[in-house]
Parts: structure tokens; sequence; C-alpha cells
């Protein structure tokens, strides 16, 4: 139960995970986290709603981040000469005659039937799907940094979500592969920064207790907007691929005004910017009702480390940052590194499931489903894992698996390797994320996230050609994804523990943390 006198000294010992009470911050001078802590430390339902309603932008992520499954697939076809169809069969389609074939479905319903591109080759049948992957790692670099100098995680979670979503609905619009790749360039560039800083704003509208378990709301809902892919394309089975753009995009554009009417910013970074009036306004809203009231400004008035960490920043300023600290650089390599092979993987696996022998549609669905349990083990156990054992042991346990589901001929083996591959890359995706968020202090979380995530999309942009080339020897996608994946875990090795830790918000703050719990401060 709430302590109704939440702002008075608890008699006995404390207990490790309460807020400390007022009489205490008063005579310590509060720091950024004893005062959040304090004040929203009790989790409460306005910020289950705020978070929630945040990480759904995962929803619309996981949506346009897979749709070219459905839409750039190549259609089943089937020979019109009945007196000849053993022969036909026996061909390539290329090879035939445009009277001795059809779809079997509408030309619109894929891309590669409306604009003729089933000769065109793998490089150009591929083009929009890896458009999109490298948009998404252009706009990483580019807009990574707005959300911890200029923007913010709110405006910045606006202006990605709504980028994404109306060049979504202009792609359905498209009349060739080049206008069509364009579109989904920009739509990438756009969706860059969602996941971002969903997971970042999410999880710092909490205290420390609950930031895994949040954290962990978004990768579900990325799992049923993926889940939810093969559903609106099996409704929509015969009927032009822009129809999927449309039922995705056009309900993404409503969501993104909603966020902007109804999120707070986070309080983190109101701090760190010295924006003291809204950084106190927000906590007030979100605070849990009993400790509401006692939130005078004269409460506030006794956090003096204001000018301490107040900073003013250019927009790269983050850049900047990590170039100068040399930790702090070698740890964000080492960490993208171990998400390139993991987005290898994550990103590839659902790709190539049109080269395996098994309905696209099932073979999807399942896919998306494996994504729950991943979820749901790290909901369940985040707080208990270690982030390296976790991290290392899920991108082995996954490169074995997409190795071996390529050596075996036994296709319900074959599929079952796949899924546990998927599903170990799942987890470890969503493990990784966390950990960054830890690894990194306030003034830099965002850009940290931002380019680790980056890194995974990067092993989305080589995904689509590993998978085109794939169609011929499976060693080419599967083993290769397999390969990569555990070399990049190893990785891990070079980074620090951080289960438990206390997030810091400046880079002073965590270098002298780092000497005093390590000796000495390095990778």
């Amino acid at each position: 139960m709430t302590d109704p006198n939440p702002l008075l000294s608890h008699s006995g010992a404390a207990q490790p995970d309460s807020p400390p009470p007022l009489a205490k911050l008063k005579h310590q001078h509060p720091s950024l986290d004893d005062t959040i802590e304090h004040c929203i430390g009790e989790f409460g339902w306005t910020q289950l709603l705020q978070a929630t309603l945040i990480s759904f932008a995962w929803f619309f992520d996981a949506q346009q981040a897979f749709i070219s499954i459905f839409t750039d697939a190549e259609p089943k076809w089937s020979c019109n000469n009945y007196n000849n169809q053993s022969s036909c069969n026996n061909n390539s389609l290329c090879q035939l005659s445009k009277d001795a074939w059809s779809w079997d479905f509408p030309a619109t319903t894929s891309i590669i039937s409306e604009w003729s591109l089933q000769c065109a080759g793998s490089i150009i049948t591929s083009l929009p799907a890896s458009s999109f992957f490298l948009g998404c790692l252009v706009g990483g670099l580019s807009l990574a940094t707005l959300a911890d100098s200029a923007l913010g995680r709110k405006k910045m979670l606006v202006l990605s979500s709504l980028l994404m979503s109306l060049t979504g609905v202009l792609t359905a619009l498209s009349t060739n592969i080049w206008m069509y790749s364009g579109l989904r360039f920009i739509s990438g560039f756009g969706r860059a920064t969602i996941g971002t800083c969903a997971l970042v704003l999410s999880t710092e509208l909490v205290g420390k207790k609950w930031r895994g378990n949040i954290g962990i709301i978004g990768f579900i809902c990325f799992t049923l907007g993926f889940l939810s892919l093969p559903a609106v394309a099996f409704l929509l089975k015969g009927s032009s691929w822009r129809l999927i753009y449309l039922w995705t995009c056009v309900p993404s554009v409503f969501y993104s005004l909603s966020v902007y009417f109804l999120v707070r910013e986070s309080p983190r970074w109101l701090f760190i910017k010295g924006r003291k009036e809204e950084f106190a306004e927000t906590l007030r809203s979100i605070a849990a009702p009993a400790n509401r009231s006692s939130l005078t400004q004269s409460f506030f008035g006794q956090c003096t480390e204001w000018e301490e960490k107040s900073q003013e920043t250019d927009i790269y300023s983050a850049v900047k940052i990590f170039l100068n600290k040399e930790w702090a650089f070698q740890r964000l390599m080492a960490v993208m590194v171990v998400g390139f092979g993991i987005g290898l993987v994550y990103y590839g696996m659902p790709l190539g499931l049109g080269n395996l022998s098994f309905d696209l549609y099932l073979s999807v669905t399942l896919n998306a489903l494996s994504e729950f349990p991943a979820s749901f083990l790290t909901y369940f156990l985040i707080e208990k894992l270690d982030r390296k054992g976790s991290v290392l042991g899920l991108a082995l346990l996954s490169g074995v698996c997409s190795v071996g589901c390529v050596l075996v001929r036994w296709k319900g083996m074959q599929i079952g390797l796949e899924l546990l591959s998927f599903f170990s890359a799942c987890t470890a995706f969503d493990v990784v994320l966390i950990y960054t968020l830890e690894l990194f202090p306030t003034c830099v979380r965002n850009s940290a996230v931002s380019m680790v995530r980056q890194a995974l999309v990067l092993g989305g942009v080589f995904s689509p050609v590993l998978v085109a080339a794939g169609r011929k020897n499976g060693l080419l996608s599967y083993g290769v994804f397999g390969v990569t994946i555990s070399i990049s875990g190893l990785f891990v090795a070079c980074l620090p523990e951080t289960r438990g830790r206390i997030l810091c918000d400046t880079m002073e703050e965590e270098e002298r943390k780092g000497i005093a719990s390590h000796g000495v401060y390095c990778v």
C-alpha cells in the first residue's frame, strides 16, 4: 500500500526501492535521481497510460519495417497451355512466352507483377527494401541527436512518426520502381528515430524499478504490429498492394497527432536543459496522487544542482561528446558491433521466408508470434538477467540455429531451427536496447540508443541482398546470418555489466561512478 505520508521520515530501515523521504532529501541537497524517484517512484495509472501510448509507436514502426514481405513478394503463377503444362512447369518464368503463363491473382497485388519485375534481377527487386533500411540508417545518423538537443524526445517522436506515415500514404501513389524506392527511402528516413524516442521517453517517465518492464511494452507493441501484417495482407488478398499501405499508414497519422496533444516530455531531458518550470509541472502531472499535493515550488527549490547539470548543447553535441570521451566512444562501438549482427538476423530472417518451402502467410505469422515469448521472457527476467551473458548466449544460439536451418533437409526441422534462431535474435534485440539505455547517461542516452539502432538497421540494409542471393544457395543468406551474429556477439565481453545500476545524467557523473565501482574507468 502507498504510504499516506510519503514526505515524512520513515522509522526503521528504508526499503531499497522506496523513494527517499523529503526530510532526507532536504538535508542532502537532492539529486535528479532522488527527486524523480521521490515523485514517480510509486508506479501509477498516469505513468502506465503515458508509457503505453508512447510505446504504441512501435506498432506502426513494425508494420513499415516488414510491409515489403507482402507488397514486394513475387506472386504465384500458372501455365495457360494445359496440353504442355509439364514442359511449362519445368521452365523458368523468364524463359516462357507471355502467352504461356499468367498470374494467379490480379497483377496489382504486388509491385513485381504490376511493374513486370519478375525477370529484373535480385538487385532491382530488393531495391525498395534496401532503400527503406538505407533511409533508416541515414535518418538515424542525421536525426539521432535532435532528441537530446534541440527538439526533445516527444517532438522528435511526433515528427518521425508523421514523416513515416505521410510518406507511406504517398507511396501508395507510386507509378514505377524508382519512385517507389525513393519514397521508401524517405519513409525509412523518418522512421529511423521512432523506436528510440519511444523507448527512451517511456522509460524516463517512470522510476528505475519499472524501467526494464516499461521498455518491454514497446517490444510487445512491435510484435503486435508485425503480427497484424499477415492479417491485413490476408484480408486484402487479391487486392492492390497500395491498399496495404493505406490501411497501415492512415491510422499512424492520427496516432502521431494524439501523441502531440496527450504525451508529456521527459522530465530528465527538461532537467538537463535547465527548464525548471516545465520539469516541475511534468513531475506534478505524472506523480502518484499521494505525492502530488506536496510537490510545491519550495520542494523543487531544494534542488541545488541545476547549474551543474543544465547543459546548453548544439544539435550534434552528443557526437562531439563521444569523440572527446574515449571510454564512451569505445563503449558505443562495441555495442554497435553487437547490434549489427543481431539486426542482420532480425531483419533478414522474415525477409527470407519466401525462400523456404512454406506458405508465406503462415510462416510470417509464426515468426511474428515467436516475438511474443521473446518479449514476455525479457519482461519477466529483465531484472534477473545479467546483460552481458544474456546477449552473448542468445547471439550464439541464434547463429548456430541459423546455419543449421540450411544444412538440414527435413522441412519440419528447418522451420523449427529458423523460428528458434529468430526467437533468440528477437530476445537479444530487446535486451541489447535496454542494455544500451543503462550504458550511457541522460545527456547522450537518446543519441546512443539511436546509433545502436542504426547498427541494427545497417544489418537490415544488407539482409535483402543476402536473401536474394540465398534463393539459389541458402548458405549465402542464413549461413552468413549465423556466422555474423555469432562473431559480433563476442564483442559484448568489452562492455561493463549494468544490471541494477541507477541511471546517470552527465558524463562526469558516469565517470565518477565508474571510477568508484571499478577502480579505473575503461570499457
